[in-house]
């Protein structure tokens, strides 16, 4: 049986529409029963912190997934939530995991925490240094340590898979900007833009994870998880164009004067998300899971402006 956390969040809805199609038995641990996917086996655990009941939820499991966790800026995510639930949450859940007998344990983290920006050309690996530019990367960080210290003592296998941005129907902040900038034909400053930045589909992410469940080379690995070749944002732009059937409006602007006027208008981080360059290399996953992204750029683009336009049509 395999038990899954964020089944109600943007990554945990494509995890469990992917288990319900393939006929997989499993429960997912939500935070409400109010939150629940229709047709999902849940079970309540309230607010995620180092006191979470969890072992009515874990009996029986064998494989735990846990994908729920504050984000960044959700709830306030001052670094104090972010320990509270990230940090001590994971911690709860791993011990419980391991002493209700669950045999592999899957932990969602970010790619974020070997920092925020890396040169246009370089591609991180897993054994790139760990240096977390902000909280969330940070607390992911801790979580992947303290799960590892669990697994240390109890034996229970973990497996860390970091992603770097996901976008699939659901998706929120930048990338649901731009899907409605460019289908609104409104101008995007970003044509002088040559960066480097990975993506990684929900539903190839999906995948990912129940490799990393079920192979038996993903105990005790961190992997870093993409779609394939990283993109600048202004061929990004173009493919979201693409998919929803629209010219994009790109206007060649010196990025310095674009972080100049995101300094100015206190949207710095996420004008440097958009001109920065960040590209993952997931060879050893590749390599080592024989793991492939299912759904080609072109199909999981095609998905998202899809999603998109429906709810495009009923906002």
């Amino acid at each position: 049986m395999l038990m899954i956390t964020g089944g109600s969040g943007f990554i945990g809805r494509h995890l469990c529409a992917r288990l319900a199609r393939d006929g997989v038995p499993f429960r997912a641990a939500l935070r409400s029963l109010r939150s629940a996917p229709d047709g999902v086996t849940a079970f309540a655990v309230g607010e995620i912190d180092g006191d979470t009941q969890w072992r009515p939820a874990l009996e029986g499991a064998r494989t735990v997934i846990h994908i729920a966790g504050l984000a960044h800026g959700a709830g306030g995510g001052s670094a104090a939530e972010l320990l509270r639930v990230n940090v001590a949450g994971t911690a709860s859940l791993a011990r419980a995991a391991a002493q209700s007998g669950v045999s592999r344990f899957v932990l969602l983290s970010t790619a974020k925490v070997h920092g925020d920006e890396i040169p246009r050309g370089v591609a991180i690996t897993e054994d790139a240094p760990l240096a977390p530019a902000d909280p969330y990367a940070a607390s992911k960080l801790d979580a992947e340590n303290a799960l590892r210290t669990i697994s240390q003592e109890t034996g229970m296998e973990c497996t860390v898979v970091r992603t770097p941005l996901v976008y699939g129907a659901g998706v929120k902040a930048n990338f649901l900007a731009l899907l409605t900038a460019v289908s609104r034909g409104w101008p995007l400053p970003f044509g002088n833009v040559d960066n480097r930045r990975s993506l990684v589909y929900a539903g190839n992410l999906v995948d990912a994870l129940l490799t990393c469940a079920s192979h038996p080379a993903a105990a005790g690995q961190a992997f870093l998880v993409s779609d394939g070749i990283a993109v600048s944002t202004a061929a990004l732009v173009r493919e979201i164009g693409s998919a929803l059937g629209r010219a994009p409006r790109l206007v060649p602007v010196p990025p310095p004067l674009l972080r100049l006027g995101g300094t100015l208008a206190g949207r710095r981080a996420a004008i440097d998300r958009l001109l920065g360059s960040f590209a993952v290399d997931d060879a050893r996953i590749r390599q080592r899971l024989n793991w492939q992204p299912p759904i080609a750029r072109a199909e999981a683009m095609s998905a998202t402006a899809a999603w998109f336009l429906a709810l495009d049509r009923t906002s």
